[in-house]
C-alpha cells in the first residue's frame, strides 16, 4: 500500500486545527423529554453551547437533533460525560477542523446506532481541503 492509498496521519502541530467540537444527541418524539434533560443538564454541567432542540432533522442529520458546542480544553470531560448520561439516546461527535465532510464522514465518533448522515451538502468540500501534506 503507498502513502497516497493509506489514511493521512494527523501530527501534533494538525491537531491544533481543530477549532473545537460538536456532540449532536439525536432523538425523537418518544426520547425528546429525555434527550432536552441531557442537553440541559450537560450545560448546566459544562460551559458550552447548547443549541437548539430540532423537532425535525437539519443538515446531515437524519433524526431529531440538538447540538452541543464545546472547545477542546473540554473534551476530556464531556465525551465521557456524554458515554456515562447519555441512556440510551445516539451522540454524533466530530472535531471542527474547517473540513465538514471529512469531519462528519472520516473523524467521527458515535455512541450508540451509527445512523446515515447526508453529506451531500458538503460538495463544496474536497477530501484534500485543509489537510496535512504528508511525503
Amino acid at each position: 500500500m503507498s502513502s497516497t492509498d493509506s489514511p493521512s496521519l494527523l501530527t501534533p502541530a494538525d491537531e491544533l486545527r481543530i477549532a473545537g467540537w460538536h456532540a449532536h444527541v439525536y432523538f425523537d418524539a418518544h426520547t425528546l423529554a429525555r434527550a432536552r434533560a441531557l442537553c440541559e443538564a450537560a450545560a448546566a454541567r459544562f460551559p458550552l453551547v447548547m443549541g437548539r432542540v430540532h423537532e425535525r432533522p437539519v443538515g446531515p442529520h437524519p433524526d431529531w437533533s440538538c447540538q452541543l458546542s464545546f472547545g477542546n480544553d473540554l473534551v476530556a470531560g464531556v465525551i465521557p460525560w456524554l458515554a456515562l448520561h447519555r441512556g440510551g439516546l445516539t451522540v454524533f461527535i466530530h472535531p471542527n477542523t474547517g473540513n465538514a465532510l471529512r469531519d462528519h464522514r472520516d473523524h467521527a465518533i458515535w455512541m450508540g446506532a451509527i445512523r446515515p448522515l447526508d453529506l451531500s451538502g458538503f460538495k463544496g468540500f474536497s477530501d484534500h481541503d485543509n489537510l496535512p501534506q504528508h511525503p
